[in-house]
């Protein structure tokens, strides 16, 4: 039916975006709210709840078909949240929930997955097989396809490529372990690193600025350009454990592209070059050069949205 859409809900640490999506992966319309992931998860889905209603009371003719949600530590298999490290919620049984109130299929996948989906079905990763969406938020997730498939892995927790170490004994991070990628990073990562520039360099504005976390990227890039000297060391040291990471997974996957998507991935080249240089200088040979980073192709707040709507459409057929 030409009226039927599905609602795609894209839960972020600190926003999470909502969309209604026909059989086109056409968006009729989307939205952001924030998470408040510091309340219990149910704040997030009344008001969510509320959104939905309002859609359907203002479209009369148009039919539910499913709501598909990508987030945190959400797996596929189970249809559970579970215990996301940014957000206070423990393990939430969102599938069965939403199921219950609204009586309509609900899918769930890991929110870096939905970005893969979204950029596999309508972004740069159509023609592609093989590559790895990376998700720049509060955090860092990742969505991997392997011979033109997202990988789940045995439990559906496999792509946690923000939580593999690149500096041993290195900072702490949300998940409880040390030396994660996502600890340097991700909005969180460069706001540590900020706050360590902060010690060495007290007199600076730039970093007073910075520390107020309002603008922060856009503050950053315009001093990046003008050759900031502090600036061009927090870009450079970013990319410099970035490329660390890319150059472990690439080394075991060999993908064709690492996609890159929302926050600080707006950077571009400012943190690309720098990432580029240090996962080539790691790689095998025959690798060197041969792997893309790109930006996704879609808008910000509509690969996750997309991809989480595309998993009620694809499973429908």
């Amino acid at each position: 039916m030409v009226n039927d859409f599905v609602m795609g809900i894209d839960i972020g640490g600190t926003n999470t975006v909502y969309g209604f999506i026909n059989r086109k992966g056409e968006i009729i319309y989307y939205d952001q709210i924030p998470t408040n992931g510091d309340k219990p998860i149910y704040n997030l889905l009344n008001r969510l709840e509320k959104h939905l209603n309002d859609f359907l009371d203002a479209n009369s003719t148009k039919n539910l078909k499913g709501i598909g949600i990508g987030a945190p530590n959400g797996n596929y298999y189970t249809g559970n949240i579970e215990s996301p490290p940014n957000l206070n919620w423990g393990t939430i049984s969102i599938k069965s929930i939403l199921e219950k109130k609204f009586a309509s299929q609900v899918l769930l996948t890991n929110d870096a997955n939905a970005a893969a989906i979204g950029e596999k079905s309508y972004g740069a990763a159509k023609k592609m097989n093989d590559f790895v969406m990376i998700t720049l938020g509060t955090g860092l997730g990742s969505g991997i396809y392997a011979n033109n498939r997202l990988i789940y892995g045995y439990d559906g927790f496999a792509g946690e490529m923000g939580h593999i170490v690149v500096e041993n004994d290195g900072r702490r991070c949300n998940c409880g372990n040390k030396g994660c990628l996502e600890s340097y990073v991700s909005a969180n990562g460069i706001n540590k690193t900020i706050d360590q520039m902060m010690i060495k360099y007290p007199e600076s504005n730039l970093l007073r600025k910075l520390r107020n976390r309002k603008e922060a990227g856009k503050i950053l890039d315009m001093a990046y350009d003008e050759n900031h000297k502090i600036a061009i060391k927090i870009y450079s040291y970013t990319g410099k454990m970035l490329g660390r990471g890319l150059s472990n997974v690439a080394t075991l996957l060999s993908p064709e592209a690492f996609i890159f998507y929302g926050g600080y991935s707006n950077a571009g080249s400012r943190i690309f070059d720098y990432a580029e240089q240090e996962m080539n200088k790691n790689l095998l040979e025959g690798q060197k050069g041969k792997i893309k980073i790109i930006r996704s192709k879609l808008l910000d707040g509509q690969a996750g949205v997309l991809g989480a709507a595309s998993l009620i459409w694809s499973h429908e057929r």
